[in-house]
């Protein structure tokens, strides 16, 4: 199938589950999961106008975007995976927005970088909703105070929160909870839903859904 094709194909999907939401589909944004792919696999989906991509390491977004961007200035990209502070100058200066704010340690980081570059990535607060030991993100119950402690603190705009469910556990559960989370703090972004389960998402309010081998083809 060509990236045209796929690209089309889950569109079309996440505008009806938008639509069956009562939805508008262009409050719902593709963000193609790039990560682990070449350049060269890359470039058919730019080509066939995609332009929201996401990452999951700072590194491997380092080597291989800088130059996609030149031939294609209007690209948005997003890292969504988990930010080390070392990297937070480097992801301000490549990344659009920031998905995994997941920490103190990290916002203060981040903010730092963003008044020393001047940038204002879109920030997105990662909330571990199923409160798993080995995942990142803030405990539901501290998103708030953490929230509080971004915008009245450290001077940042948050966009939305962000989340992975636990892959045995019922999404629609979390995106439930995370839409509860976003609400009651004002915000309007969510970040939330993958291949398996993005429609689901959309219909509890995603702005963002994020797919990757269905529209790059299986990962070797």
């Amino acid at each position: 199938m060509s990236a045209t094709t796929a690209i089309a194909e889950i569109r079309a999907r996440i505008a009806d589950a938008a639509r069956e939401a009562g939805r508008d589909p262009a409050a719902v944004h593709l963000v193609a999961v790039s990560k682990t792919y070449e350049p060269e696999a890359i470039l058919p989906v730019l080509e066939a106008g995609q332009r929201l991509f996401g990452e999951n390491r700072v590194q491997e977004a380092k080597g291989k975007w800088p130059a996609l961007r030149e031939q294609f200035p209007d690209l948005h990209l997003a890292l969504i995976g988990p930010l080390q502070s070392n990297k937070a100058a480097e992801a301000v200066a490549l990344f659009d927005a920031l998905h995994t704010i997941d920490r103190e340690k990290i916002a203060r980081a981040v903010a730092a970088e963003m008044a020393k570059q001047g940038k204002r990535p879109e920030l997105f607060v990662q909330v571990n909703t199923g409160e798993e030991p080995q995942k990142a993100g803030i405990a539901p119950g501290d998103t708030a105070a953490f929230i509080k402690l971004c915008r009245d603190d450290l001077g940042l705009s948050i966009a939305g929160l962000m989340c992975i469910p636990p892959v045995d556990e019922e999404p629609a559960v979390h995106f439930a909870l995370l839409a509860q989370l976003a609400r009651e703090n004002g915000l309007i972004g969510l970040s939330m839903g993958m291949s398996a389960d993005f429609e689901t998402a959309v219909q509890f309010g995603a702005t963002h859904v994020r797919v990757g081998s269905a529209i790059f083809g299986a990962r070797g």
